[in-house]
């Protein structure tokens, strides 16, 4: 090919004709690109995330439903002045500005009322300790009920008038009565004495069995006494025969 043919071809109508077709074809395709980003990222769009909380979830998500916003519930709390399926928390905060379609995560307050183990205080602690690991729990504490028992020491609880035990689960701020003991002892409780000191044992025998030998000893020396005076009344000096005199010397 000579230098003459070839600056023609490259001045060709043929040539710059697809230069340009390639050319008009990229940017269709970049501004094609572009309409499509933004009609599915919602650009230029916003929409300001209403306050749904206090509401209940029904009502939140039908509001949610008209702005174009998804709910979707992510955790439970509880209040107990609330009703059950209020909105108590939600994310993004109200007023942000989100696009359509995105979601909002609310936190509700609980259906059922949740439950809370009882902690093992039933003879294992004192009122006071007791009072403060209920409290601890959510639980509320009404006047304590008194039996016979060691003072201030916990023998039982009762909810709604029933004994409950250790580890069972109870609704969260149940009215809980704690069984104290009073500091007297039943009248049926029976009282065991076991390692009598010898010192103590000795003084019991001496006061119970050994009171015979006491008994027999004085009865001996009483015998001694009137034996010693039968003898001086007829020992000693000779007795008087039958007609014998006595001279009385002053």
């Amino acid at each position: 090919m000579t230098p003459t043919e070839f600056f023609k071809k490259l001045t060709g109508r043929y040539l710059w004709g697809n230069i340009l077709a390639m050319c008009l074809f990229v940017v269709l395709v970049v501004v094609a690109a572009q309409i499509g980003l933004n009609y599915y990222t919602h650009h230029g769009e916003s929409i300001a995330v209403p306050n749904l909380r206090n509401i209940p979830i029904e009502n939140a998500m039908d509001v949610a439903e008209e702005l174009g916003l998804v709910i979707v519930v992510s955790d439970t709390g509880y209040i107990k002045t609330l009703a059950p399926g209020t909105v108590l928390e939600q994310i993004p905060a109200p007023g942000t500005f989100v696009k359509s379609g995105r979601t909002v995560y609310l936190t509700i307050n609980a259906i059922n009322t949740p439950t809370v183990s009882l902690p093992d205080i039933i003879d294992n602690s004192s009122y006071r300790e007791a009072v403060a690991k209920l409290r601890s729990k959510g639980f509320k504490i009404g006047e304590p009920q008194y039996i016979p028992g060691e003072k201030d020491w916990v023998y039982g609880v009762l909810f709604n008038g029933r004994n409950v035990a250790s580890g069972q689960r109870l609704p969260i701020e149940a009215k809980l009565v704690i069984q104290v003991g009073n500091g007297q002892r039943d009248a049926s409780d029976s009282i065991y004495v076991t390692d009598l000191p010898r010192d103590e044992y000795e003084d019991v025998s001496f006061y119970g069995d050994d009171i015979e030998g006491v008994e027999s000893s004085s009865e001996s020396k009483s015998s001694t006494v009137g034996s010693e005076s039968e003898g001086h009344t007829t020992g000693g000096s000779t007795a008087p025969n039958n007609g014998d005199d006595f001279e009385i010397v002053e």
